[in-house]
Order: C-alpha cells, then structure tokens, then sequence
C-alpha cells in the first residue's frame, strides 16, 4: 500500500525541513512525498532541492487548498494524505495508518488524533476523538483535522477535491462533510498521528483567518442542512453532548475543558502569513 503525503507550501522555508523529515524517518517506507510549492521566495525551493527523494513543483496557484488538489492529481499512492508545511507525522503514524487500512478494507477514509505544539515543539494538548459523525460536523463543531485524515485516491476521483475556488479557510470542512453525504465509511484510530503546529507564521493563530473560516463554516453548513438560528443553536447544544458521550463510552474520556480554550493564548491578531488566495490580506 502506497501512502502518498502532499505538502503544500509558501514561503515556508523555516518549517518544512521538520516537516519532511517526519516522513523520512518513519518506519514504514511505503510512501511518496509531494510538495506542491505557490512561487516562494524565501528560499523554500532551494531547500526542497536539497531532498532528492521529493517530487516537487513550484508555480503561482491560487492558495492552499488549490495546490493541495494539484498535489492530489499528481498522487499514486493508494492513500493521500494532506500533510501542511509547518505540521509533522509523529513515530509510527503511517504504519498505524497502513495497518488499519489492510484491517479495515471497507474503509473509503480514516482519521486519527492529534497533539497541538507551538512554535518550538512544546506540547500544548491532545486531541483524541472516537468516530466519525456527519451530524456532530454539521451542527455542532469540525473536530477532524485534515492533516490526520488519510483518504483513498478513489475517493477523490470520484466525488471531487477541494472547491477552493468558493471558500479559502474552511474548504476542508466542506469535503469532510461531502465523505458522510456521499456514504464513504470514515473510520477512525485512537492514535495520535500528527503533530499540530502553532506558531507566528501560520494560518491557524491568525485571528483574521480564524474569523474568516468561521464565516465560512456557517455558509458550508447551511449548504448542508444547518438550518442556523435558534434551532441550529439547539442542535450545537445536542451534538456537541453526543460527540462528548461518544468519547466517554468509546475512549473512556471527555473534555472538560474546550480544546478552542486552550489554544486562546496562540492566537495572534495577525501573524506573518504568506497567502496566494489573499488570506494574509484580510
């Protein structure tokens, strides 16, 4: 089983050396790695030359999620992977990966856990989920991270990549969504498979980006049957208790304290993005 893992990237020359040295030095050796670079400038395709294992391109695209589906058309591992340029597989990730696959054949996708670090590594909490639950994405929160999420190439041939030209922050909310309307079998394994990058020169703690994937939330969800108003505020309430009690009876745990807490502290007003879709300029 080929896993392919695509990086996108933009002007991320002092993240992405950790982040493909994740991958070399996992033990499963059954991968490729692409890094679909926007045009940077900073010196990120010098050092991508500097790997020869790597297949790579760089050339102006139109944002994140645009060069993720070109690194998706250029895959032909079995599984893509969407790995960003500033987050990073921990030990083992992928063997997990593939064995839950050969255990699971029925599966269209899977998802793990995640641990949230800063800037320099350090822990700042876990994430571990229990399913995959189309109504607790639709009402209640988005708790999958697309970098944890390791989909069959079939998968994307035949219901779509990401529509990056409608939504520029929460375009992978939308796909997740599309994985439970069009019947894919998402599952999921309790590891802890990424870790999950804070820093000053990301999307994630930019607050401005942050409001605009929330604004985006609302439109994909009303797309999806969110009916918004008092009734999607209900809703929010029931879900986000099942997708607690999910956790409670399948990982024996729960959060009482919500991740969206924890992470206050990292947000930045603005960070140093870099963004051909025009998120540094919002």
């Amino acid at each position: 089983m080929l896993i392919s893992v695509v990086t996108a990237c933009f002007n991320s020359k002092s993240t992405i050396r950790e982040t493909i040295e994740s991958v070399t030095t996992q033990d499963f050796k059954d991968w490729e790695h692409i890094v679909v670079d926007g045009g940077s400038k900073d010196g990120t395709v010098e050092l991508l030359k500097s790997f020869p294992h790597l297949k790579w391109i760089s050339e102006k695209d139109e944002g994140h999620f645009h060069a993720m589906n070109k690194g998706i058309a250029m895959a032909k591992g079995e599984i893509v992977v969407l790995l960003n340029a500033d987050d990073c597989f921990r030990p083992g990730a992928l063997q997990v990966v593939s064995d839950a696959f050969e255990q699971n054949r029925d599966w269209d996708a899977l998802f793990g856990d995640v641990v949230y670090v800063d800037g320099n590594g350090n822990k700042i909490y876990q994430r571990e989920e229990a399913v995959y639950d189309f109504n607790v994405l639709l009402y209640a929160v988005d708790y999958i991270c697309h970098q944890a999420l390791f989909v069959r190439k079939s998968v994307y041939e035949r219901i779509g990549d990401y529509r990056y030209k409608e939504f520029k922050s929460s375009t992978d909310l939308e796909f997740k969504l599309r994985l439970g309307r069009k019947g894919c079998r998402v599952g999921h394994v309790a590891a802890l498979l990424v870790n999950f990058r804070y820093h000053d020169n990301n999307f994630s703690g930019d607050k401005r980006v942050l409001s605009n994937s929330l604004a985006e939330a609302i439109r994909i969800r009303n797309e999806y049957g969110n009916p918004g108003g008092w009734r999607g505020s209900c809703l929010q309430i029931v879900y986000k208790a099942k997708r607690q009690a999910q956790k409670l009876f399948r990982r024996g745990k729960l959060d009482l304290v919500p991740g969206t807490w924890k992470l206050k502290s990292h947000l930045r007003d603005k960070t140093n993005v870099s963004s051909n879709a025009g998120l540094d300029k919002l």
